[in-house]
C-alpha cells in the first residue's frame, strides 16, 4: 500500500513539475492556453491552475463531458460523433477547433477517451485517449493506448501526456 501512495506522490510531483515549467514558458512567450477536456473531466486544468501564476496564462477550461455539450458547446458536427464516435481522431479535431474559436488562446488542448472501468468495446478499448494540440496553424491528434489499471491512472496518464505534448509545442 505504502509503495502505491509513494507512486502517486511521484506522478503528481512529475505533473506539478511539468505544469510549471509549462507556465513559465507560457508567461516567457506572451501566450496564453484553453482547454476542452471529456475522459480527463477537468484534472489538466486542474493541474495547471494549482500552480501559481497560471492565472496570467491559462485562459479557459471547459469539461465537455457528454456528447451534448460538445454539441453546444464546442460546436462538434453530430455527424462526427455519430459516424466516428465521440472517442475518435475527427472528434478530438473538432473540439480542438470549437474551443480555438471561443477562447482565442495561442494553444488548444482537446482530450477525449474512455477512462473506464466500463465503456470500452473490442474495437475502442478502455484506456484509448486521443489528444489534440494546436498552436497557430500547426496541429496535432495523438492516439493513445493507457493499460487499463484504472480510472484513476488513465485520466493521470492522459494528463502527463497532454503535458508533454503541450511542453513540446512551446519549445
Amino acid at each position: 500500500m505504502l509503495s502505491i501512495i509513494y507512486g502517486w506522490k511521484i506522478i503528481l510531483f512529475l505533473m506539478k513539475k511539468l505544469s510549471k515549467k509549462i507556465i513559465t514558458l507560457l508567461i516567457r512567450k506572451k501566450l496564453k492556453l484553453s482547454v476542452a477536456e471529456s475522459c480527463t473531466g477537468g484534472l489538466l486544468s486542474n493541474t495547471i491552475t494549482s500552480i501559481s501564476g497560471s492565472s496570467k496564462v491559462f485562459s479557459m477550461g471547459l469539461i465537455t463531458y457528454s456528447n451534448r455539450s460538445k454539441f453546444k458547446i464546442l460546436k462538434v458536427p453530430k455527424n462526427i460523433i455519430s459516424d466516428f464516435g465521440a472517442v475518435s481522431a475527427k472528434c478530438c479535431l473538432s473540439m480542438l477547433s470549437g474551443l480555438n474559436k471561443l477562447s482565442n488562446s495561442n494553444i488548444t488542448v482537446s482530450i477525449t477517451g474512455i477512462a473506464g472501468p466500463k465503456g470500452g468495446t473490442r474495437i475502442k478499448p478502455v484506456g484509448l485517449v486521443y489528444i489534440g494540440v494546436k498552436r497557430g496553424k500547426k496541429t496535432y491528434i495523438k492516439e493513445y493506448f493507457f493499460k487499463n489499471k484504472g480510472r484513476a491512472k488513465i485520466q493521470r496518464s492522459a494528463v502527463n501526456k497532454s503535458l508533454q505534448l503541450i511542453l513540446g509545442v512551446l519549445k
